[in-house]
């Protein structure tokens, strides 16, 4: 059984995807086993700056996104939706979703019900042909 786990955000790595074609957004994992002694979720950071992109995917997993800094636009299956502080986005699994260009700095929580980052298998739209 997993215990009580505390980690800081400031002494985390920024990752990237390893295809520059899947976004230029970066990410830091917060919870994810086996690098946590966690189950059952999976969450970090999403980072964009201006120019940034996270093209449109989907997952099987559903996922939520918490916004905490500045201000963007979230596709989610063909529509804008508003990211801003204090704004919880809840994306069905399935759901085609991105932020294709961010405007200004942006910055938000993401979290999975699953137990590894490495559980959620990413569709990106420009590699299946997959339509939004």
């Amino acid at each position: 059984m997993p215990t009580a786990t505390a980690v800081d955000f400031a002494t985390l790595p920024d990752e990237r995807w390893e295809d520059p074609a899947r976004g230029t957004i970066r990410f830091r994992t917060l919870f994810s086993a086996p690098a946590t002694d966690s189950d059952a979720i999976t969450c970090g950071v999403a980072m964009m700056e201006a120019g940034d992109t996270f093209p449109l995917h989907s997952h099987p997993q559903a996922e939520v996104y918490f916004g905490l800094e500045g201000e963007g636009e979230v596709m989610i299956s063909g529509i804008p939706h508003r990211l801003a502080p204090g704004v919880a986005l809840y994306i069905p699994g399935g759901a085609v979703h991105g932020v294709p260009v961010a405007a200004g700095p942006l910055r938000w929580f993401y979290t999975f019900a699953a137990d590894s980052f490495d559980e959620i298998r990413y569709s990106f739209i420009h590699e299946t042909g997959q339509t939004a």
